[in-house]
């Protein structure tokens, strides 16, 4: 039964001064939404309410004019996926319907900004299955000198690291300064904190605890796998004791949100990434989507709002700081710019490193990674707290126990300056990371001066020492500002819904390649300072995702590959709407033509077409007076090409979602994770320096239109369209280059036939040797030769060269000389090391180019 609405108000409101924990939910027997209501409009909660035929359970978390409604599922909707009929929906669309039928505006209808029924989803945790023991070592000295007595400390080779001493997370200085995380709460997300440990119960904040699976106070670890939050805790503020081991910041206090432990929905997601936000500084989250190298997932609308209203109002408005694991599926092709969440621009994404500093194989690159911290490999493992009483874990790992290790340091730096934003704490692992490995050739230099990024290890490795030092004296960034550019359709692309793509251009040898310009007028209006995160959003449609790589780059160089091919990944949905991010771009000047490259691996069997793109630049304002608070849009929700340049019209109502649950992070890390050797001498994305095919989209600037240019033949974007129109003009051309070789060799044998009745004396130019494999110099004239008869006056002068040049060299054969011939003695044949290109300069195409493999220069052969 519906309550009374003269009943809701009392409830709401004593819900307000006295409810400090979410409702239970009860979704076998109820559906959920969540209802975004306008209250501007003239109608209130109560009239939307009684139109729609719900009840009110509370409000969406901390976001504001959001509310939780719910209706009892009736008999006929009880089916495995509950889609025959949803009575919600159907009123609030018969709503919709009535008032564009009666052309009146009907101010119920448009109070709904947002309606979407929940579903459950469960959440990925990453953690390391269980392996052997590390071997034993000691510090005795700094235990002995900070009178540290937890039996495991000398094994926790991340504090202390005495046979790699320079990896480590340098935290113990920082401990003799004083600093030990006092006065700062980090929440774990994840599949509960077991709060009886002997190492966690003196920093346990129940307060700021919740168990959003079973809709509990205390988020106590029930299922047999539920360890990985009391891992992860441990690390982060295990006590000063006689338990087990020592957190990086062991005076802090950490805070439980259980939501990996089964299925969960979008508003309890969101709430748990709000779930006390006032006062907790930090969210630790090790998890997101399958690390399966197929997946391409993100979080919805309510998440994003979720995640925007903590930047901007969490910790009295200096923003809540999430740290994401970087994800275990580098063993699967897996990428992080792949996972929504580690690929945000409000996530510090952190990768792992193992005790020797290398990268372990399960870690996975991308250039949304920020730095690097420590965890399994090689022989290690993190020691840590373990669910118990007072139980230790030894094999704890993956980038799951890299992200705490940051949440730890991340912890230690607020004690000492809880002044500092979300945005202040990206700024430092930028500028402090130590980079590692410096002769990896993944690492690549970028605008901010002696600054290098990588793929892998992101700005580098994560210190505490360094990361706090500086962070004491740093002055607090000014406010946030950004500004899209325009949408670019090429060849009339369009996905006026998911997947339904149309127009575009085809991905052909070489790729597709699209620029973008961006004015000095862009970044001055927009009172634009300086760049920090750059996002680019594609929509291609392909055959097979996992062929698709797409790469940008600025007007400077700096090359960001924003996805890589993935093996295992089938999808046939290509990238509707697919937002990445890159940090590599950090300090640039964003003025000038951004270009991005999507090709794919040539299969005959998948293919697909570029259909559009933009981007979106993120930095700090020039005047912070100016600068306004971020709102996420409905366009990230509704993702169609072209894009709403403004806000729908018109309210957007979401159809329900599916069933959502997050695997534990176990679910798809090696077995070998802590046994196997990491490495450091592979680039996890070679640099083609091919970034220019006829085929490009010219510059578009601040003012252009945004269409695309036919390429160098008007008509070849019509052939391409149709598969078999296109390998059949190949098959022509190839034809084309048979006949032409015959040609030449024939003219060949009927010239060296006739050498020997040249009159002595007679010249034959040196376009006609032919010395090597590759032919003499400019071809010019033997290129119209093929279309025509050779002249008399060039035949003669063609003999007399002939014979001058046989009475000089007639015994140096290859046999008698060596491949490399006598000095002075003519030779097309480039030395070796040297490029295969034309006497004129430029490189066919099938040869590449220094440069950038084009044909953009072929006109110096002329």
């Amino acid at each position: 039964m519906l309550l009374r609405w003269s009943l809701v108000l009392p409830l709401l409101a004593q819900h307000a001064v006295f409810a400090a924990y979410p409702a239970k939910r009860f979704y076998s027997s109820h559906n959920y939404y969540v209802l975004e209501h306008d209250p501007s409009t003239g109608a209130s909660l109560s009239d939307v309410v009684h139109a729609l035929g719900v009840e009110v359970v509370e409000q969406a978390g901390e976001l504001v004019n959001h509310w939780l409604v719910r209706v009892e599922k009736s008999d006929m909707a009880l089916s495995p996926r509950d889609e025959i009929s949803d009575p919600v929906l159907d009123a609030y669309q018969r709503l919709r319907r009535e008032t564009t039928l009666e052309r009146r505006s009907n101010p119920v209808a448009a109070s709904v900004r947002y309606l979407s029924r929940q579903a459950l989803r469960q959440r990925t945790k990453r953690a390391p299955p269980p392996i052997g023991p590390p071997p034993e070592w000691t510090a005795e000295a700094i235990a002995d000198r900070l009178g540290i007595h937890d039996p495991l400390f000398k094994t926790q080779w991340h504090l202390v690291n005495e046979e790699y001493p320079e990896h480590s997370m340098n935290a113990t200085s920082i401990w003799e300064m004083g600093l030990s995380g006092k006065g700062v709460i980090s929440s774990l997300v994840d599949d509960g904190l077991d709060y009886t440990s002997e190492d966690l119960k003196d920093n346990f904040d129940a307060d700021d605890s919740y168990d959003f699976n079973d809709h509990e106070k205390l988020p106590t670890p029930k299922l047999s796998d539920d360890h990985h939050g009391t891992r992860c805790a441990g690390q982060i503020a295990a006590g000063k004791n006689t338990a087990c081991g020592i957190g990086l910041a062991y005076d802090s206090k950490v805070a439980g949100v259980r939501i990996l432990s089964g299925p969960i929905s979008d508003v309890d997601e969101a709430a748990s990434l709000n779930y006390g936000f006032q006062n907790v500084s930090i969210y630790s989250c090790s998890w997101g989507p399958p690390d399966n190298g197929k997946s391409m997932e993100g979080p919805g609308y309510l998440i994003k709002k979720a995640v925007v209203n903590g930047i901007t109002n969490g910790r009295g408005g200096k923003g809540s700081i999430y740290v994401f694991a970087s994800g275990n599926g580098a063993a699967h092709g897996d990428q992080c710019n792949f996972d929504g969440y580690t690929n945000s621009i409000y996530s510090v994404t952190v990768s792992a490193v193992d005790y020797k500093g290398l990268h372990p194989y399960y870690s996975e690159p991308c250039a949304a990674n920020m730095i690097v911290a420590y965890s399994s490999g090689s022989g290690r493992s993190i020691v840590t707290t373990d669910k118990g009483k007072n139980a230790c874990a030894t094999t704890h790992g993956g980038t799951s126990a890299a992200a705490p290790n940051a949440v730890g340091v991340f912890a230690l730096a607020l004690e000492a300056r809880p002044d500092l934003t979300w945005r202040d704490i990206q700024h430092l692992c930028v500028l402090t990371a130590r980079q590692i490995n410096k002769d990896d050739p993944d690492w690549e230099a970028i605008a901010l001066p002696g600054r290098y990024y990588s793929y892998k290890y992101g700005f580098g490795a994560l210190d505490a020492y360094q990361y706090i030092k500086a962070a004491q004296d740093w002055q607090v960034v000014k406010p946030q500002v950004w500004f899209h550019t325009k949408t670019i359709q090429i060849e009339g692309g369009v996905m006026p819904e998911s997947e339904a793509y149309s127009g575009g251009r085809f991905i052909g040898p070489g790729g597709v390649v699209s620029t973008m310009g961006v004015t000095k007028e862009m970044v001055a209006e927009n009172n634009f300072e300086t760049l920090e995160h750059i996002n680019v959003k594609v929509w291609i449609q392909h055959g097979k995702r996992g062929d698709v790589e797409v790469e940008l780059r600025s007007p400077h160089g700096i090359r960001s590959v924003l996805a890589g091919k993935r093996n295992g990944d089938n999808a046939i949905t290509g990238y509707p709407g697919w937002t990445f991010m890159s940090v590599k771009h950090w300090g640039e000047n964003p003025v000038g033509d951004w270009t991005i490259k999507v090709s794919d691996q040539g299969s005959a069997e998948h293919n697909g077409s570029f259909l559009g793109w933009n981007m979106v630049f993120w930095g700090s304002a020039v005047d912070p007076s100016k600068a306004t608070s971020y709102e996420v849009p409905q366009d990230d929700v509704d993702v169609v090409l072209p894009p709403h340049e403004s806000p729908p019209p018109s309210p957007t109502t979401s159809a329900a979602t599916s069933t959502k649950q997050h695997a534990k992070p176990t679910a798809h890390l090696p077995g070998d994770h802590g046994e196997a050797a990491g490495e450091n001498t592979n680039a996890t994305f070679p640099d083609q320096s091919d970034t220019t095919i006829p085929s490009a989209v010219p510059s578009l600037g601040a003012s252009s239109t945004p269409t695309a240019d036919e390429g160098w033949f008007s008509d070849m974007s019509n052939l391409v369209s149709s598969q078999a129109w296109f390998f059949g003009a190949v098959g022509a051309v190839a034809l084309f280059g048979i006949a032409a070789g015959l040609y030449f060799w024939r003219r060949r044998v009927l010239r060296l036939r006739n050498y020997s009745t040249l009159p002595e004396g007679d010249e034959l130019p040196m376009s006609g040797v032919r010395g090597g494999r590759l032919g003499g110099g400019p071809r010019t004239k033997e290129l119209y030769d093929a279309f025509g008869e050779v002249s008399e006056d060039e035949d003669e002068d063609d003999a007399d060269e002939q014979t001058r040049l046989r009475a000089g060299y007639a015994d140096e054969s290859p046999a008698a000389t060596g491949s490399r011939g006598r000095p002075g003695q003519y030779r097309d044949e480039p030395e070796a090391g040297t490029s295969h290109s034309r006497a004129g300069g430029a490189a066919s195409p099938d040869e590449g180019s220094p440069s950038d493999g084009s044909w953009e220069h072929a006109s110096s052969v002329a």
